[in-house]
């Protein structure tokens, strides 16, 4: 397999790209056991947490120029493929971790910013590397980066394929912990085995609302952040987190 699935802690998936000796880079058998793992993970109601990380020294180089086909247009593959497992990690309703413990360079930095947390170790560094063969960014990377860091940033290091090392990408926030190399995914294993104590289905509706706020206007998303809170107001995970304050004791979540 192309892609590990495992679990390491209870309520928590490890996904690990697996082509160590390509550098973890994309081919159609990785694109089509990643979209397994992700939907895997997703649709398991055990699963609360999901980290993802790279086998050996990489994170992911990027897509494997060496398998590129013309059989199907690369319009299709970025849609279907790639579009495919990098939707699920956003829609999911749980948090899903990027262990960055090497390189990620082309779609493999689209991948890990596609995550809603990094942690990286401190000699990896995040990678443009489209305009090195011609390219534009993908797979969402023009969307995330503009977000991010702006349009100025975004589009200097999209142009010149620049190495972002772990410190500038700590200082501007493309990552949320740089950690000792080595140390990445016990890391990041242990901070998804802390989200699992929270409650579910607030960050389940957190993480749908700050998406939608990513994508709309400052009054949409107020509007959007109403409309859930109005449910997320009535669970019993809210009850019992409201009653675990006032008795000034950790609460028992539940996911209801």
């Amino acid at each position: 397999m192309t892609v590990k699935y495992e679990t390491p802690e209870e309520r928590v998936v490890l996904i690990t790209l697996n082509r160590p000796d390509k550098l973890n880079a994309f081919n159609a058998e990785m694109r089509a056991d990643m979209i397994d793992a992700v939907h895997r993970a997703s649709l398991d109601d055990d699963v609360r947490a999901v980290v993802v990380t790279g086998e050996g020294r990489a994170f992911s180089a990027g897509a494997d120029v060496s398998v590129v086909s013309e059989k199907y247009s690369i319009e299709d593959i970025l849609n279907a493929e790639y579009g495919a497992f990098l939707s699920a990690i956003q829609t999911m309703p749980k948090p899903v971790i990027a262990a960055v413990n090497g390189p990620a360079a082309g779609i493999g930095m689209t991948t890990a910013l596609t995550c809603d947390l990094q942690v990286m170790a401190e000699d990896a560094y995040l990678m443009s590397a489209f305009a090195n063969i011609g390219l534009v960014p993908d797979g969402g990377l023009s969307f995330l980066l503009t977000q991010q860091i702006g349009y100025a940033r975004a589009y200097q290091l999209a142009i010149e394929a620049e190495k972002i090392d772990s410190a500038r990408a700590l200082e501007w926030g493309l990552v949320n912990r740089v950690v000792a190399t080595g140390d990445v995914v016990d890391n990041a294993v242990a901070w998804a085995r802390s989200l699992t104590e929270r409650a579910p289905l607030a960050l389940a509706n957190t993480k749908r609302t700050f998406r939608a706020a990513a994508q709309a206007g400052l009054r949409n998303a107020m509007a959007y952040e109403a409309m859930v809170q109005r449910g997320n107001i009535k669970t019993d995970d809210c009850a019992e987190g409201v009653m675990a304050l006032f008795e000034k004791r950790k609460p028992a979540f539940k996911g209801k």
